[in-house]
């Protein structure tokens, strides 16, 4: 292949991915896609797409040798993030974590082993490669217990079990769709949810954003975002000095950190980490309501190229990033959003067509719609009805 520009490798290509590939465009590089779902939205911005799974780290790699990539970026998925950082590794390319420390990070069991080895917030938790080690595990923690695939995300193969009748289905199911073959069985912790993204340079963070997580149908798949985050100030100096001393242990690479934690008993209880771009267009959440372009800030820490002289900057209003979903199944015909919020729509990407089927009402998303609110009280009122204010029109 050949081309003036440098060339950046994007493992991915969906809806979400958009931000940063029109972000990597516009610093002047030539954008691959990747990914094995050719009708992904993000390809059509792309200068060129190479199909391949991005779970599968020897095709990415093979895909990064074929482009002569300088730069490779992870996708919004955390089997993007794990390939990035073997091709990277393999190819001698900045930007990346070795991909022993990305696993370490991604991969559940071990990132709550070693949270749990260096004191750093987390759910007591033990990883199990069988039901029978889950069900030994159980007696060494309290109940409700909840039970999830350590690969994957977004509420997948994830349930509750609020008693010992109720451990093996949950263990199963979970067995059932992982593809390492192995589960988290941890401690499930009361509390408000809420995301704490960051960039951190030299081991120091040197931005933050945090939010409040909505959830609708699917109790563990965020389907709504808002900011500023309803949490006592002293949570991002707590996250940010963990994020630091995580940094610090694992010699992270400059670049994002992004969090997900509960708010247990006042303080920030870390349930997820990953070091790759939060999914459902997340980002532009961020750059809407800081004027942040973290879009181009992740590229940047990705490429290794340095994130440049980005500061602190705080929600200049009241936002929410909504993932439009249905509560019935049934073909599109339309989409109502109600008067009393269609003034404070700011931005959005609408992707269902008339015609199209939802089968699965907790996985399937009509479009992204960003509103942006008088007050923070009016936020999270609205946020909370969102669901019936924006609605699809079906029939059967």
């Amino acid at each position: 292949m050949s081309t003036s520009k440098k060339t950046l490798l994007l493992a991915g290509g969906s809806h979400a991915d958009i931000p940063m590939i029109r972000a990597a465009k516009a610093m002047g590089y030539h954008v691959v896609t990747s990914g094995n779902r050719p009708q992904d939205l993000g390809h059509a911005h792309a200068d060129e797409t190479r199909l391949a799974d991005f779970s599968d780290r020897e095709a990415i790699l093979r895909v990064a040798q074929d482009v002569e990539a300088d730069a490779l970026c992870a996708s919004c998925n955390d089997f993007s993030a794990l390939s990035c950082a073997w091709a990277a590794e393999k190819l001698g390319l900045p930007g990346h974590d070795p991909y022993e420390v990305a696993c370490t990070l991604h991969l559940k069991d071990l990132y709550r082993a070693f949270a749990l080895a260096h004191e750093i917030p987390t759910p007591l938790a033990e990883g199990c490669a069988s039901v029978g080690q889950g069900l030994s595990a159980a007696a060494r923690l309290r109940f409700p217990l909840i039970v999830k695939p350590v690969d994957l995300t977004g509420g997948k193969g994830i349930s509750v079990a609020r008693d010992a009748s109720g451990l093996r289905g949950a263990l199963e199911k979970a067995f059932a769709i992982t593809r390492a073959g192995r589960v988290v069985v941890e401690e499930f912790l009361e509390g408000s949810r809420h995301g704490f993204t960051c960039l951190i340079q030299e081991g120091k963070v040197v931005f933050h954003f945090q939010d409040n997580e909505h959830y609708f149908l699917n109790p563990y798949m965020v389907s709504a975002a808002s900011t500023p985050a309803r949490v006592p100030a002293q949570a991002a100096r707590s996250l940010t000095a963990v994020t630091e001393r995580i940094a610090g242990l694992l010699r992270l690479a400059d670049g994002i950190v992004h969090i997900q934690y509960i708010l247990h008993a006042g303080e920030p209880v870390i349930i997820e980490i990953c070091r790759r771009p939060p999914g459902d267009l997340y980002v532009e959440l961020v750059r809407l309501s800081t004027g942040v372009d973290y879009p181009a800030l992740i590229v940047r820490g990705a490429a290794g190229i340095g994130l440049g002289g980005v500061t602190q900057a705080e929600p200049a209003g009241f936002f929410t990033r909504h993932c439009v979903m249905s509560r019935q199944t049934g073909a599109i015909t339309g989409l109502t959003v109600d008067e009393t919020v269609r003034d404070k729509v700011i931005d959005q990407m609408l992707w269902w067509k008339p015609g199209d089927r939802i089968e699965d009402v907790l996985t399937h998303k009509l479009g992204i719609m960003f509103f942006r609110f008088e007050s923070g009280e009016e936020m999270l009122e609205t946020t909370e009805r969102l669901q019936d204010l924006v609605r699809p029109e079906l029939s059967a």
